[in-house]
């Protein structure tokens, strides 16, 4: 097909073409593993516990709606919507499942999308599958919202708003508590995706909403297991009948196999560590220390953040590239963010804060961005 090497083609010429690499860095400064749950060996010894209880089967065997369902994956919804304080939970295989799966039928035809400018890809793409018809609003711009929203109130159409507590490329948060007050007068209702902030924002690592204590006026929690939590899969956080929706109309969760009952244990053994770790507040330590040396050398450019996301824009997929490749010649995990992944002109270094990195590593990286940038 003529338009695959085209489509190659055009991405190497903007030095923007994707390619897996094995990478391995002297300092992690650039994986999702925040708090160092994929490494941690508790964990490992319950998941080791968690499934000397279960059937001795390495698969799940099928969808969850014919052979699956097997019991570590209610137990374990369980244990989650206890943990994040809602009325229930289903598990998915991905985020992006989870995210398709969802925003694909929770609005129907004549019903109306109003989604973050920054929504990530799974968000965007789940809504393109829905038959709601979607429009977007300016980065946290709670203003161009509320003009949306005065577009198109109606007591015939559901109105579902969309966001997310920290967004993945740029790690800023919005003005949640403002943005549901803003839902609540106009008689909208709120999804949001809490990827980045499990593990890593309120008690716990429970997320933002938790923490700002607005669980029971958010429709919809999407939280995912890949970031805070070191795993994978992800689960969807709602009323009761909302999940038993899912279960009949989410094509993502229906025609598909479950999960491994190892994976999710290792879910499962996270919540529970999540509880006694000690590995959030080294990372909010880290946090504080890494701002503090952004500001002592004065260094534009810095996204405001107080999650484990910096980012730095370096305009240029050439230019960002080589200040990458620089730091990564001095041991530092620093990964470049290229257009068409962000907007042409805000391409960035993302930097991920763990709460296994030494204060002495931050204060290097941070010297070196200075010198080089």
């Amino acid at each position: 097909m003529k338009h695959i090497l085209q489509k190659l083609s055009e991405r190497q010429k903007k030095n923007a073409l994707r390619s897996l690499a094995m990478r391995s860095f002297a300092i992690d400064f650039y994986s999702n593993d925040y708090i160092g749950f994929s490494n941690n060996s508790k964990i490992g010894s319950s998941i080791e516990q968690l499934l000397s209880t279960q059937p001795q089967l390495y698969g799940a065997t099928g969808s969850r709606l014919l052979s699956g369902n097997l019991a570590i994956f209610t137990e374990t919804e369980t244990y989650i919507a206890k943990f994040h304080h809602s009325p229930a939970a289903l598990l998915y295989n991905s985020g992006y499942d989870a995210n398709v799966g969802f925003f694909s039928c929770i609005v129907g035809r004549g019903d109306i999308i109003l989604y973050d400018s920054y929504s990530h890809a799974s968000i965007r793409d789940g809504i393109s599958l829905s038959l709601a018809t979607a429009y977007k609003f300016r980065h946290n711009d709670l203003d161009d919202l509320e003009k949306l929203l005065q577009r198109f109130a109606s007591p015939d159409k559901t109105i579902l708003i969309v966001t997310e507590t920290v967004f993945s490329m740029d790690g800023d948060s919005p003005d949640l508590q403002q943005l549901v007050l803003l839902a609540k007068r106009h008689n909208a209702y709120v999804a949001v995706d809490e990827a980045h902030a499990i593990g890593v924002l309120g008690t716990h690592g429970c997320g933002l909403v938790q923490a700002l204590g607005l669980e029971k006026e958010v429709f919809a929690r999407i939280v995912t297991f890949g970031k805070g939590l070191g795993a994978h899969g992800a689960a969807v956080l709602a009323a009761p009948e909302v999940i038993n929706y899912l279960v009949n109309f989410s094509r993502s969760f229906i025609y598909t196999t479950a999960m491994s009952p190892h994976s999710v244990a290792t879910i499962r053994a996270g919540y529970e560590q999540l509880q006694h770790t000690e590995a959030i507040g080294f990372l909010h330590c880290n946090i504080k220390h890494f701002t503090k040396e952004v500001e002592k050398y004065q260094l534009q450019g810095f996204i405001s953040s107080q999650s484990a996301i910096q980012a730095i824009i370096v305009a240029g997929n050439e230019r960002v590239k080589a200040l990458a490749q620089q730091l990564q010649t001095e041991g530092f995990g620093v990964l470049p963010i290229l257009a068409p992944t962000v907007p042409v002109g805000q391409e960035r270094l993302r930097i991920c804060l763990h709460s296994f990195n030494t204060k002495e590593q931050i204060t290097a990286l941070v010297a070196s961005i200075a010198k080089h940038y």
